[in-house]
């Protein structure tokens, strides 16, 4: 991989570090410092698709980890169908978001929930408002109204806390590996087929259990932003063995192939 190389403002070198700040020693309950809200659509086994909010999620190339509640309805529903939707709702998008908070896709509630108050609803779809698109790849539905969307399957489970014997497994972290990203249009980068654009795209962050945005520019200039996003492909796949939607960069030259994706899904 080439090198890009890191520079430095004129008085970088030279300039007086900033005054630290004071520190103490505080416990939080939770530590949600700011990630991105995601609803995850999975499978009942009625054949529903339930509906569940989250924020412990993260990325590396196109596979994301989930933390989740070792009971919950959707930790269930992945553990068993092995698939799901990753939905990533707006700034603007929060009273869906809401409507989802505190709701179970379990009856009855569990033990876990029950101190928080959470009720049992079973179609969450029409109580936030939103609507159903079919997937390509996975039986889960994508939620229309969302301009992110990421057909995912269930790679690997790891039980959380194995340093607390009472307490180990009470959560589990669920690596996914995407298999096709969905984009509204407008968030795409004129000129990059595969490119999101990040002056357009604004995530939902919830901080603390507390909704926040994106501010409208960006804070400065960031010196991975010079980077290539194509240097971290060969991140996404495998060279030796296909997965649906590994194509899917080269989709743009021959749109012909993503049609006979979509009419045979697996």
């Amino acid at each position: 991989m080439d090198s890009y190389p890191v520079t430095q403002t004129a008085n970088a070198a030279t300039a007086t570090p900033p005054a630290a700040p004071t520190h103490s020693v505080i416990s939080p309950a939770i530590l949600y410092v700011g990630t991105p809200v995601v609803i995850i659509s999975s499978e009942n086994e009625d054949g529903t698709f339930n509906l569940a909010p989250m924020s412990s999620a993260w990325w590396l190339g196109h596979s994301c980890v989930l933390g989740l509640d070792a009971s919950s309805k959707t930790t269930g529903n992945l553990l068993r169908t092995r698939q799901c939707v990753l939905n990533l709702p707006e700034d603007s998008q929060t009273d869906a978001v809401n409507a989802l908070a505190g709701t179970t896709g379990s009856n009855p509630v569990s033990a876990s929930k029950k101190p928080r108050h959470y009720i049992y609803v079973h179609d969450k779809w029409t109580r936030a408002g939103l609507t159903q698109q079919a997937s390509d790849f996975v039986r889960p539905a994508r939620v229309a109204q969302f301009p992110l969307q990421m057909e995912c399957e269930v790679v690997d489970v790891n039980p959380l806390r194995k340093d607390l014997p009472d307490k180990m497994g009470l959560a589990l972290a669920i690596e996914v590996r995407v298999l096709r990203v969905h984009v509204a249009d407008r968030l795409r980068m004129p000129g990059h087929p595969n490119r999101i654009d990040p002056d357009r795209w604004r995530p939902l962050i919830m901080s603390f259990q507390e909704f926040f945005g994106l501010r409208d520019t960006k804070v400065a200039e960031s010196v991975l932003g010079r980077v290539p996003e194509e240097e971290y492909r060969a991140w996404t796949r495998s060279d030796i063995k296909k997965l649906p939607g590994d194509d899917d960069d080269e989709a743009h030259k021959r749109p012909q192939a993503v049609a006979a994706a979509v009419a045979d899904p697996i």
